[in-house]
């Protein structure tokens, strides 16, 4: 995807990406983060504050990430994501992995469902959390995909939207754009797939400043909005609470 699109044609074009990325897209994000999403996935769901036997949305889950973990400490998962390679993936990964003592999964845990962000199959106030790791730029459209997340949520429900950011230090931000824009590219075309890596620094552009998101999760119904900022500002995770009317 070497120019931005949008509506239809950015749906069309973002899951036919990550439909060829599928089968190296956890070898991908583990080195070019070297290993670090894996700890901010894991702060996602410490904002969400789960208790064992609630039911948790993975939004865009990829290949589960997410859900597994929560999973892993006695939340019902469920996966959503439109590109079923990816929900394969992450179904295999589900029964692969060797159960521990402290890491066992129940059965009837974990759930994929295959399925638009902005349309979920899903019916309403059915969770008590949403997730999503790194997809909200990937949407058609955002707003429709958080209004998604205020349905399928129970009154009190929490959210933990994490995405890439721009860091705000000048330095900072220079040294970040060498890495993000010049090289990420380079290693995800000898590795992976050349468009999907060139398309991912240019897709910050559709994530909107951090006024206009806290603004529009608000007109939502969420509350308690909050913002953390990770390694330098390049990462970003917000957090809110479902209020009564969405």
């Amino acid at each position: 995807m070497s120019t931005l699109s949008s509506g239809d044609e950015k749906r069309a074009l973002v899951r036919a990406m990550f439909e060829r990325i599928a089968p190296r897209y956890d070898l991908m994000n583990r080195l070019l983060t070297a290993g670090m999403d894996r700890r901010w996935r894991s702060r996602a769901l410490h904002a969400l504050r789960l208790q064992p036997g609630e039911r948790l949305l993975d939004l865009a889950c990829g290949t589960g990430d997410l859900a597994l973990q929560a999973a892993r400490a006695g939340v019902h998962s469920f996966g959503v994501d439109f590109a079923a390679p990816m929900l394969h993936l992450a179904a295999v990964r589900a029964t692969s992995q060797q159960p521990t003592a402290h890491s066992t999964i129940a059965p009837g845990a974990l759930h994929w469902v295959q399925g638009d962000a902005e349309r979920l199959p899903l019916r309403n106030a059915a969770f008590d959390a949403v997730c999503c790791g790194f997809a909200l730029r990937n949407f058609a459209s955002l707003p429709a995909a958080i209004s998604e997340m205020a349905r399928v949520l129970r009154p009190g429900g929490r959210i933990a939207l994490l995405d890439v950011d721009r860091p705000r230090s000048r330095v900072i931000g220079a040294a970040h754009s060498l890495y993000f824009d010049r090289i990420v590219p380079i290693i995800g075309g000898w590795l992976s797939d050349r468009r999907a890596y060139r398309y991912l620094p240019q897709s910050t552009a559709y994530l909107p400043p951090a006024p206009e998101l806290h603004a529009l999760l608000k007109s939502r119904g969420f509350a308690d909005i909050a913002l953390r900022r990770f390694l330098f500002g390049t990462v970003q995770l917000w957090s809110a609470a479902r209020g009564a009317a969405p």
